[in-house]
C-alpha cells in the first residue's frame, strides 16, 4: 500500500490533537483506517478514575467543607465580638495616665505591611485540577486522540458549568465519556438527568405548579433545561417548536432533582426523582400526548426527541463545522444525517461516516483550532506525556477558554470568528513555552513531528532562520498549519 504522511498529518490534526514523534509514518499506510481502529477500539473513551470522587462525593465533600468553614467564621465573629467587649469594659474602667495620648498615638499609626498568607488549598480546588490532569492527559498521551475530540464536542454541546457545580469533571466522566460512540438517546438521557446539569440549568429546583409541593409553596417551574434541551441540545433553533412545547417540556421533567446533603448526608448531590414536585397529568410536546408516568414521562419525551429528524439535521450540521469548516457542504450533512436515522442514532456510525466521507480529507486546513487543542498539540509535539495542568488551566483561562466554564450554555463557539481575536495572545503563550522548554527541544525536529509534509516553504525558511532556539520554536507553534485543523 502506498504511503500518504500527508493524508496521516492532515488526519492527525483535524481528528486529533497533532501529531507525536513517529506518528505520522505510523499511520501512513491508512490514515482513515487509523482513525476507524481507534473508534473500534475497546473501552474507547474511558480514563483511569482511580482517585477521583463521584459527582455525588464531589458535591457532599464541598457542602461539608462550606458548612464547616462558616461555622469557622461565625466563631470567629463571636470571638472578636467578645475580645471587643472586654477591651471596651477595661478602657472604661482604667485611670487616665501620660501614657493614654501616646497609646491612642501608636493606635493611629498603620500595622506594618506584612506579606500576604496564601489561601489554604479546598478540596474542591484539588478535585478539579485532579480531574482537569486526567482530561488533559487522556487528550496528550492518545496515539491520534479523535476519541478524545469527541469527548471534548459532546462535553461542549451538553456543557456545565464548574462555576456553577463541583461536579464539572465527574459529569463529564459520567455523562459523557460512557456514551460518545452509543446511541445519541443514552448520552441525552444521561447528560440531561445528570445532577450537574439539573443544577447548572435549575432543574433542581423546579416545581410543577400543580404539584403537591407547587401548591403547598406557591411556586412554578423553572423552563431554562427544557428550553435548552429543545434550541440546543436536540432540535436546534427555528425547527418547528413554540413556546408551549418548551413549558409542556419543562412540566414533564420536573421533579428531575437531586437529594441535598443537608438532608441526606450519605446521598447529597445523587440523582432524585421527587413525586411531590413533578407536575401532574399529560404533556403534549411537538403534537404527541405523553401520559403523566413520574419519571418515565420525561424520559420518553427525551427519547422520541432524539430520534427527531431535526435532531439528526442539528447533530451532523455541528459535527461537521466542528470538525471540517464553518460552512460544511450540504452533501455532508445530508450523508451524516441519513447515518445517523438509518442507525437510530448510533454516534460510532456516524463517527465512521464523517470519516469516511471525501469532504473531510480536503487539503485545505479550513478551521483554527481552540486554545485547549492548540496547546495540547504543542505539548503533543515536544514529545512531554503529560501536561502541567496548575500553568495550563491559568494559560487557557487567559486565551478564553477556561476548563468547565463556557460562557453560555451553548458552550463555546465553533466557528473561526469565535477565535481569531485571541490568536495575538497566542504569541504571549508561545513565548512562554519557547522561553520554558527551548533549550530542551529541537524546532527542527518538532517541525518535521508536527507538520512534516503540511509545512510550508516560508514556515520551513522562518524556522530555519530564526536567531535563537526560542525564536524558532515560538515561529512554529504560531505558523498557519500548527494553528489549523
Amino acid at each position: 500500500m502506498a504511503l500518504d504522511p500527508r493524508g496521516a498529518a492532515l488526519a492527525l490534526h483535524r481528528f486529533g490533537f497533532g501529531p507525536r514523534p513517529g506518528t505520522i509514518a505510523a499511520v501512513a499506510s491508512d490514515p482513515q483506517g487509523a482513525l476507524i481502529a481507534e473508534l473500534d477500539r475497546a473501552n474507547a473513551g474511558k480514563v483511569p478514575d482511580a482517585g477521583l470522587l463521584s459527582s455525588g462525593a464531589a458535591n457532599r465533600i464541598a457542602f461539608e467543607f462550606n458548612a464547616a468553614r462558616s461555622a469557622q467564621r461565625r466563631l470567629e465573629a463571636r470571638r472578636q465580638e467578645a475580645a471587643k467587649l472586654v477591651a471596651e469594659n477595661a478602657a472604661v474602667q482604667s485611670p487616665a495616665s501620660e501614657n493614654a495620648g501616646m497609646q491612642k498615638a501608636d493606635e493611629a499609626r498603620p500595622p506594618a505591611a506584612s506579606p500576604p498568607v496564601p489561601e489554604p488549598e479546598t478540596p474542591m480546588r484539588e478535585n478539579f485540577f485532579r480531574e482537569a490532569k486526567v482530561h488533559y492527559d487522556a487528550a496528550i498521551t492518545a496515539d491520534i486522540g479523535f476519541v478524545e475530540r469527541l469527548v471534548w464536542f459532546w462535553s461542549n454541546h451538553f456543557c456545565v458549568n464548574a462555576d456553577a457545580t463541583v461536579m464539572a469533571g465527574a459529569y463529564e466522566r459520567e455523562a459523557i465519556r460512557p456514551y460518545v460512540l452509543g446511541k445519541f438517546a443514552d448520552l441525552l438521557l444521561a447528560a440531561e438527568g445528570h445532577p450537574a446539569m439539573l443544577i447548572y440549568l435549575d432543574n433542581a429546583s423546579s416545581i410543577g405548579p400543580n404539584s403537591v409541593a407547587g401548591i403547598n409553596r406557591n411556586r412554578g417551574i423553572n423552563e431554562n433545561l427544557g428550553r435548552e434541551i429543545l434550541e440546543l441540545h436536540t432540535l436546534g433553533v427555528r425547527t418547528g417548536y413554540h413556546q408551549d412545547d418548551v413549558v409542556s417540556l419543562a412540566k414533564a421533567i420536573t421533579g428531575w432533582t437531586i437529594y441535598t446533603t443537608a438532608d441526606n448526608p450519605d446521598h447529597g448531590g445523587e440523582f432524585l426523582y421527587h413525586p411531590r414536585l413533578h407536575e401532574p397529568g399529560p404533556e403534549t410536546v411537538l403534537g404527541k400526548a405523553y401520559r403523566d408516568t413520574g419519571v418515565e414521562q420525561g424520559r420518553a419525551v427525551l427519547a422520541d426527541l432524539a430520534r427527531n429528524p431535526a435532531t439528526a439535521g442539528h447533530v451532523a450540521t455541528k459535527l461537521a463545522r466542528h470538525f471540517i469548516a464553518d460552512e460544511p457542504s450540504p452533501g455532508l450533512i445530508e450523508t451524516l444525517t441519513k447515518t445517523f436515522l438509518a442507525n437510530d442514532g448510533d454516534l460510532l456510525q456516524v463517527s465512521k461516516a464523517l470519516v469516511a466521507a471525501p469532504e473531510s480529507w480536503a487539503p485545505d486546513q479550513a478551521k483554527i483550532k481552540h486554545p485547549s487543542e492548540w496547546m495540547v498539540a504543542s505539548i503533543r509535539a515536544a514529545g512531554f506525556n503529560n501536561g502541567d495542568v496548575r500553568r495550563m488551566v491559568p494559560a487557557l483561562n487567559r486565551l478564553g477558554e477556561p476548563l468547565w466554564r463556557p460562557p453560555a450554555p451553548k458552550g463555546f463557539g465553533d466557528e473561526n470568528g469565535d477565535w481569531l481575536d485571541g490568536l495575538a495572545h497566542r504569541l504571549d503563550t508561545a513565548n512562554a513555552i519557547a522561553q520554558n522548554y527551548g533549550e530542551r527541544l529541537d524546532p527542527q525536529a518538532m517541525l518535521e513531528t508536527s507538520l512534516g509534509p503540511l509545512a510550508s516553504a516560508d514556515t520551513r525558511s522562518a524556522v530555519t532562520r530564526a536567531e535563537t532556539r526560542q525564536q524558532a520554536l515560538t515561529l512554529l507553534l504560531m505558523a498557519p498549519e500548527f494553528q489549523r485543523r
